[in-house]
């Protein structure tokens, strides 16, 4: 039993085989999959997808990237979205310096929109972050996520950050990184996180983890990330395997 704890199944690049792809993904033991809306585009077809597969449920929020874009009418449509029965979070939401469409300003004060969102409706966060780990805790302390919590999506930074993480109720989450060669970090992480805070992901079509490395990647690889936790932590992979579905089902309040 795995869980493909953020996946984005609604991207143009499963266009033509989606369903395909879902089938694989439960035949290989993905028994459960979250599917992120993240904009205008992908946010109905997250929610389209979500209704068709019983265990395959939807988050909705806005991406950094694009949050020069968001507008009062997008963030109270996703507040009305937060009542759809298979919407369990809000996200992906953060800062991405990479990228530099959006002013991190304005990606700041988006972030801080959608975490006041998430605790009016009581929904936990997914966080994106991508070389700004310290303007995301700082933002989060101030506007006290710990009330509703959250996880940090692919989480490819120091180990020095994770107790802050965990201070404020969240969730570790590792996708395909742990499993390349080059990547220290994400297997000093997979090694230092308490297992009751572990999760795990694809971001499919994003980061295929190894050997299928600068392919598309699909939920059913989500395997090959609990097999390299599952070594690095010296487990069995079906014990990591059952413990991060315990722990998404339990940070999305899915009754598995």
């Amino acid at each position: 039993m795995l869980f493909d704890t953020h996946v984005h199944l609604n991207a143009e690049q499963f266009a033509e085989d989606r369903e395909e792809t879902i089938k694989r993904a439960f035949d290989a033991g993905v028994n459960y999959m979250v599917v992120v809306g993240f904009d205008r585009e992908t946010i109905p077809l997250a929610l389209e997808i979500a209704e068709q597969n019983e265990t395959i449920y939807a988050a909705v929020g806005w991406h950094p990237v694009d949050a020069i874009d968001m507008t009062e009418e997008d963030l109270a449509w996703i507040e009305e979205l937060s009542n759809h029965p298979k919407v369990v979070a809000i996200g992906e939401m953060g800062l991405d310096y990479h990228w530099d469409k959006s002013p991190k300003d304005i990606q700041k004060e988006v972030l801080r929109k959608q975490i006041r969102l998430a605790k009016k409706v009581r929904m936990p966060i997914i966080i994106h972050n991508r070389e700004a780990t310290e303007d995301i805790i700082k933002i989060l302390k101030e506007e006290d996520a710990k009330e509703i919590g959250g996880v940090m999506h692919c989480y490819n930074d120091s180990v020095d950050f994770i107790q802050e993480c965990l201070d404020m109720n969240f969730y570790i989450s590792l996708g395909g990184p742990v499993t390349f060669k080059n990547a220290p970090l994400p297997k000093e992480v997979a090694k230092r996180v308490p297992l009751d805070r572990l999760l795990v992901e694809t971001d499919a079509p994003f980061l295929a983890p190894h050997p299928n490395r600068g392919k598309r990647n699909e939920p059913a690889y989500v395997k090959l990330v609990a097999e390299k936790i599952a070594e690095l932590r010296e487990m069995d992979v079906e014990e990591i395997s059952g413990i991060t579905t315990k722990n998404g089902l339990k940070f999305f309040g899915i009754n598995g």
